[in-house]
């Protein structure tokens, strides 16, 4: 009897600009919300960062759990989170070690930009997002961030969502040709 190696399967890679923007619209949904529970005072907000890790985890952990692995930003963007060996969707498990570690560098992004123009070093928080999504550019075959390698998950395209981005391009490439014309 001999064994078999069977290849892995292939998914689609996922352009880090869509990355970065599927991140973005969740962080901006989420940030929101958590601003206007804000006030003027200087420093940090406990209830906005109370109120920023409950949203977070709802739209990141619950949503994706229950939505084929797909948040809002994600929708919007035609993509999902699966495990890497399996290539299912993440149990609770995984999504929330994963989005522990980008929701506390999501995070620190909210305080810094709370506190941006009373305090200019603040934009040092910054640099724990920057080195675990940065990770993903030396990754030239799995393109995985450093919350995707700990908590063994990859982000793939996915057919099903809303398409965003592909219908900007639509609009722009329209609104180029009318201007020719």
């Amino acid at each position: 009897m001999s064994i078999e190696q069977v290849p892995p399967k292939h998914y689609p890679k996922v352009e880090f600009g869509r990355r970065g923007l599927a991140l973005g619209i969740d962080f901006l949904c989420v940030w929101i919300v958590s601003s206007l529970l804000g006030s003027s005072q200087l420093g940090v907000q406990i209830v906005q960062i109370l109120v920023f890790a409950i949203g977070w985890g709802i739209l990141r952990i619950i949503v994706p759990y229950n939505n084929q692995g797909q948040s809002l930003g994600r929708y919007a963007f035609d993509i999902k989170v699966l495990e890497l060996e399996r290539g299912k969707i993440p149990d609770m498990q995984s999504l929330l070690k994963r989005e522990g570690i980008v929701g506390l560098s999501a995070l620190l992004v909210s305080v810094a930009l709370s506190n941006i123009l009373r305090n200019p070093t603040a934009i040092l928080l910054l640099i724990p997002l920057a080195i675990d999504c940065g990770a993903a550019l030396s990754d030239t075959q799995q393109r995985q961030a450093l919350h995707d390698r700990y908590a063994k998950t990859m982000v793939v395209s996915s057919h099903r969502g809303y398409s965003l981005d592909i219908k900007v391009k639509r609009l722009v490439e329209k609104g180029r040709r009318n201007m020719r014309q």
